[in-house]
């Protein structure tokens, strides 16, 4: 009776999501729609930079690494609810978000810019913040939260998606969308007949490993972890594979590269 009712209590457990999780197994959050960065291969399966660079954490810890595909805006609250382990998503370390979760040092620097119309007059943040214009920001990001504390004048347009911010600057409904270099870069690549990338940054912004507030421990092993993993050339190696052509067209515009 006892083997049943324990039986009974696990089936329950698992059924309401609190199925203790093992030890050596961590569960990294990410939003897996955000290439090369974040994404899926042909196949279904997480691929992309953080993906990569979640294994090689893994495997330097010695744990099973599963990635949760969770919603950007969805990650922090994961996190501090015990869902994930950590946080492995093109995230930048604010001082805001530090008040809710630890930030791991940094291991990528970008910064915020603008995608605008190919004939647009736009040339900076400035030009962009008048009356007349109208800016898309993807909910959630810094960009969203630059625009709200720093946008004065033009109007906001707050959208769910990356290429719904992209399709309205297409279509001439928004004069800009804010947004980080790679993604801005890559967004004029897949539409030079429409649109022009300022790329120089407004905002320079550093993206880290977030953590639970009180994992010390944890914390001082990712750091070492990143340390090392730059010693020998593994971030070298992400951006050779991913990111080869980016980082030749950056280096033409002379702009520094992230990792």
């Amino acid at each position: 009776m006892k083997n049943v009712l324990r039986a009974v209590l696990a089936l329950l457990c698992l059924a309401s999501g609190c199925a203790q999780k093992s030890h050596d197994q961590l569960i990294v959050g990410m939003e897996l729609a955000y290439p090369p960065f974040e994404m899926t291969d042909q196949q279904g399966r997480p691929a992309g930079v953080s993906v990569d660079l979640a294994n090689a954490l893994g495997q330097y810890l010695g744990r099973r690494v599963e990635i949760q595909n969770i919603p950007f805006d969805g990650l922090i609250p994961s996190l501090q609810t015990g869902k994930i382990d950590l946080i492995i998503s093109s995230m930048t370390a604010t001082a805001e978000r530090a008040k809710s979760i630890s930030f791991s040092d940094p291991y990528l620097k970008t910064g915020l810019c603008l995608l605008v119309g190919k004939n647009s007059p736009i040339q900076s943040i400035q030009d962009a913040d008048q009356s007349d214009k109208t800016l898309a920001v993807k909910r959630g990001t810094t960009g969203h939260v630059f625009a709200a504390d720093k946008i004065k004048r033009a109007r906001l347009l707050v959208l769910e998606k990356e290429d719904a911010c992209v399709l309205e600057v297409i279509q001439g409904k928004a004069d800009a969308f804010i947004y980080d270099q790679i993604s801005t870069y890559e967004n004029w690549r897949r539409n030079q007949d429409t649109t022009r990338p300022i790329l120089k940054p407004f905002q320079e912004e550093s993206w880290a490993i977030g953590l639970r507030k009180g994992d010390d421990a944890l914390l001082k092993q990712v750091n070492q972890f990143l340390k090392d993993y730059q010693a020998r050339g593994g971030f070298d190696e992400l951006g050779g594979r991913y990111l080869k052509d980016q980082k030749e067209a950056f280096r033409k515009l002379g702009y520094p590269f992230y990792f």
